[in-house]
This record gives structure tokens, sequence and C-alpha cells, in this order.
């Protein structure tokens, strides 16, 4: 086995670590913080509504409900996260592809 083999091999556990971390950070207060209170603009615009008109029903309910305000807002900020993780990997394939190619070539073979 060669070096270009022995890096390309372990060039993906520096970010499959960092994916698990990822994981950890978030399934873990979701599991530990119960009944968190962190009300959600959701939440407060349905008491607003319901304020000025007592009869009104909402037209759909969640499919899954969190456990406390703090877990929706840890989503919150996970959904906000990952968009910005694409975005930003587009943007950078993008600028990759429009940057010319300046690898050495591999002269071991010969």
């Amino acid at each position: 086995m060669n070096k270009t083999e022995l890096d390309s091999n372990s060039r993906g556990w520096p970010n499959q670590i960092l994916l698990l971390a990822i994981i950890a950070i978030t399934v873990f207060p979701l599991i530990v913080i119960k009944d968190s209170e962190f009300g959600g603009a959701d939440g407060q615009a349905e008491d607003i509504i319901t304020d000025i008109n007592s009869e009104y029903e909402p037209w759909f309910n969640p499919l899954l409900e969190p456990p406390g305000g703090e877990t929706e807002s840890l989503l919150f900020a996970l959904q906000a996260a990952f968009g910005a993780g694409i975005l930003g990997y587009g943007i950078g394939w993008y600028r990759g592809r429009s940057q010319p190619n300046t690898a050495v070539p591999d002269d071991s073979n010969s």
C-alpha cells in the first residue's frame, strides 16, 4: 500500500468523528432535558389569535410534539446549521470547480 492510498483511507476519519460528535451533542439534550419551557413563535401566535377569537381552532396538529420548548429551539438551530452547511458546501464546490487543477501527477508506476 503506497502513501496516497493511506492518505485517502485516513482522510474520512476526522469528518466521521466530527459527525458523530454533532449527533451526540444534538441527541444528548433531547434525552437528558425533560419538560423544558421555552415557547416558540408558533405557540405565541396561537395564544394571541385565541385571545382575539376564542372560537379559533388550528387547521393542523403537530405529528410529533417535542418534550419541551428548548428541544424545539435545538431542532430549529440544528436545521439552520444543516442548511448553512449545505450552502457552504455548494459554494466551496463551485469555487473548487472554477480553480485550475494544480495536482502533481503520480509517477510512482514508472
